[in-house]
């Protein structure tokens, strides 16, 4: 499994549920990233989209404790067994986990790479990404040349995860405050 997220110097990814920064570059670099594939993101995420709609030409899976969630088009897993089973059905190298922060963070353990857009700036955030820079389990693998759009500078990172683990081995909610016991999925 993969992720792919955009984050300024202080791994901030978002404000307001939207991302803070526009930059033409890094939404072509996402496209191409995930067209065809399989994403993953959590319903704040979800609800942020274009008219709160499907991606297109991609399987859209919601991960979200809201059991009510009308997501049509979407697949909607209310806990992260019931994910893990449908991902199951996926090649992990076509998944990429693509938000809200909570979903980063719950899932970081099970991804493999991490498609990184550094952005050499800063802004006001409410959302953050974890600083995996910091991290010894992630390994830098590959750096583009610097770039710059609208004044902006960024990069595009990527990095393997060499502690990743399987989302097989999931039996029960990781986060502590789910009250889902059962693994539950629907198509919306």
């Amino acid at each position: 499994m993969n992720l792919i997220v955009a984050v300024d110097q202080n791994y901030g990814i978002g404000s307001g549920n939207e991302l803070l920064y526009y930059i033409p570059e890094d939404l072509k670099f996402f496209k191409f990233k995930t067209l065809n594939k399989v994403i993953v993101m959590g319903s704040k995420t979800f609800l942020s989209l274009p008219d709160s709609a499907p991606l297109k030409n991609r399987t859209n899976i919601i991960l979200t404790q809201n059991e009510n969630l009308n997501a049509k088009g979407a697949i909607v897993a209310n806990s992260i067994p019931a994910l893990a089973e449908v991902l199951k059905s996926y090649n992990s190298d076509d998944i990429f986990v693509i938000g809200g922060a909570s979903v980063y963070t719950e899932l970081l353990p099970f991804v493999k790479t991490a498609y990184v857009t550094k952005i050499e700036a800063t802004r006001p955030a409410e959302s953050f990404f974890p600083d995996i820079e910091k991290e010894e389990s992630w390994k830098l693998l590959d750096s583009s040349k610097k770039y710059v759009s609208s004044g902006i500078s960024f990069s595009f990172l990527a990095f393997e995860n060499i502690a990743v683990k399987s989302l097989n081995d999931i039996k029960k909610p990781l986060n502590t405050k789910s009250k889902v016991p059962e693994p539950q999925c629907r198509q919306a």
